[in-house]
């Protein structure tokens, strides 16, 4: 009986979905669950006929697979992800493979890397993007870990997952232990920042130019027409579409409160760690902080109060002005998810490939679009770039597209209309490109209560200076330390 090329552990549709299209690839699968009722029902289900084969325990999922075993977990990521190595490390092989497909902190993957090596074997953990649809037809896939291991898994992985029109494979090896993950978790941060901007663009339509859901709707099918073409707002053009039984669109009845599942707070905590600013995906996870604080805003709502938002200029100028500011603040988050890679690579001694990273997501993720294009140009002309605002094409996007933008931001200001990430966007670019910032006077607020001193601007860089602000302080200066 032929060996299965690969073994899955974990059927919630995730899981299921992945074996299915797996199968559909020309790999022989064997599927394990906790739960056996699940392997049962699948198998004599969904995967009745295919070359799918159950196995009820894990000694018979090893047994059922050829050398070197690869076993993926599609699990709840955390402490199941340890028990279940904990469980396989016994039943493997020197060069067997345990791949962790789940959403898991990518500083796990990196402990779980070391520890399953010094074991003798061999571990990916693998970013996993594009839900249930992408899962059966077509993922992007994000893999790091054992770089032995990939050449037994490239095969499997570069056939199950999205391609684009060229044919490329939107998944390749990404680098050493956390960095699949870390990668994955970027991304997943600068979906919560796409989804936001996203929200604030609908809000100001809604709110602002008091649009109903059918001219929404018709706003962004026209804009996934052009530059902003993404599955976002694709999405966003059916969600606004989509009615309810009694013909209502059903959008304005889901309550607004925000869940969120960690990787959008992972990615600003890994910012403040290495000191990036991050500031558009921050604003965007708390704004689904604020969001969860549903019943104190509606009490607030009743005491507090602010402009009543009254447009009164030329809607299709705003349309228009409102899709610049969508690009320009989008283009402002990716810059800053590609800052946060470049900087935790050196960190951790990665050697990431980032234009590689814009090919995996072009197709198959949450966040694919055809702009991702334009970054993996950028860094194929220039693969040491700094800032994707210093691409000479994002650099003309941005002298195109920011008077709107600013236009837009005021009147969300003016008119009392939150737009965090969108401003926040502005205010980055600004700060960006300003050659003296106040930060001067900071310092010497930390020099003056606390001796931190700082630097001068008529000596070099890393010489530090004491001011004896009061005249009672003395000279003596605290160490030391930077963010």
């Amino acid at each position: 009986m032929r060996k299965s090329d690969i073994g899955l552990i974990g059927l919630a549709v995730m899981g299921e979905n992945l074996v299915m299209n797996m199968e559909s690839k020309g790999f022989a699968v064997s599927v394990y669950n906790r739960t056996a009722e699940k392997v049962t029902r699948f198998i004599e289900g969904r995967a009745k006929g295919k070359n799918i084969v159950g196995a009820y325990s894990l000694e018979e999922l090893v047994a059922s697979l050829a050398k070197p075993r690869k076993v993926m977990m599609m699990i709840k990521a955390g402490s199941a992800v340890d028990d279940m190595i904990e469980k396989l490390l016994p039943l493997l092989e020197d060069g067997d493979i345990i791949i962790d497909g789940g959403n898991s902190h990518f500083p796990d993957t990196a402990r779980r890397t070391a520890y399953v090596e010094s074991k003798g074997k061999l571990y990916i953990g693998t970013g996993v993007s594009g839900g249930e649809e992408g899962a059966l037809k077509g993922p992007s896939l994000m893999p790091g870990g054992s770089p032995a291991a990939w050449e037994a898994v490239k095969p499997i992985f570069q056939s199950i997952c999205a391609h684009v029109e060229d044919g490329s494979p939107c998944c390749d090896w990404v680098g050493e232990n956390g960095a699949g993950h870390f990668v994955k978790m970027v991304h997943n941060g600068i979906e919560y920042g796409d989804m936001q901007l996203i929200c604030e663009a609908y809000q100001l339509m809604r709110d602002l130019l008091g649009m109903s859901a059918d001219e929404m709707h018709d706003v962004f099918a026209r804009w996934n027409e052009g530059k902003l073409d993404s599955y976002l707002i694709e999405i966003t053009r059916d969600i606004l579409a989509y009615k309810d039984t009694d013909g209502a669109p059903i959008v304005e009845k889901i309550l607004d409160t925000a869940g969120q599942k960690g990787t959008g707070k992972w990615t600003g905590i890994a910012a403040l760690d290495e000191g990036v600013p991050l500031t558009l995906i921050g604003e965007a996870v708390f704004a689904r902080c604020l969001s969860a604080m549903k019943e104190e805003r509606v009490a607030a709502s009743a005491v507090l109060t602010g402009p009543k938002p009254a447009f009164k200029g030329d809607r299709a100028q705003f349309l228009a002005d409102l899709e610049n500011a969508l690009y320009a603040a989008k283009i402002v988050s990716y810059a800053q998810g590609y800052t946060l890679m470049r900087d935790a690579a050196k960190t951790y001694g990665w050697n990431l490939n980032y234009g590689g990273i814009a090919l995996m997501w072009r197709g198959g993720c949450i966040i694919r679009s055809v702009f991702l294009g334009k970054i993996k140009e950028a860094f194929d002309n220039d693969p040491a770039l700094r800032n994707l605002l210093l691409d000479p094409y994002f650099k003309g996007v941005m002298d195109e597209a920011q008077a709107g933008w600013r236009r837009v931001c005021a009147a969300a200001i003016e008119n009392g209309v939150p737009a965090p990430a969108m401003t926040a966007a502005l205010n980055y670019f600004d700060g960006y490109r300003t050659a003296r910032l106040p930060a001067n006077l900071l310092q010497a607020q930390r020099d003056y209560f606390g001796a931190h001193t700082y630097e001068r601007i008529d000596a070099p860089r890393g010489q530090f200076f004491h001011t004896n602000w009061t005249g009672e302080g003395g000279d003596t200066a605290a160490s030391q330390y930077t963010v």
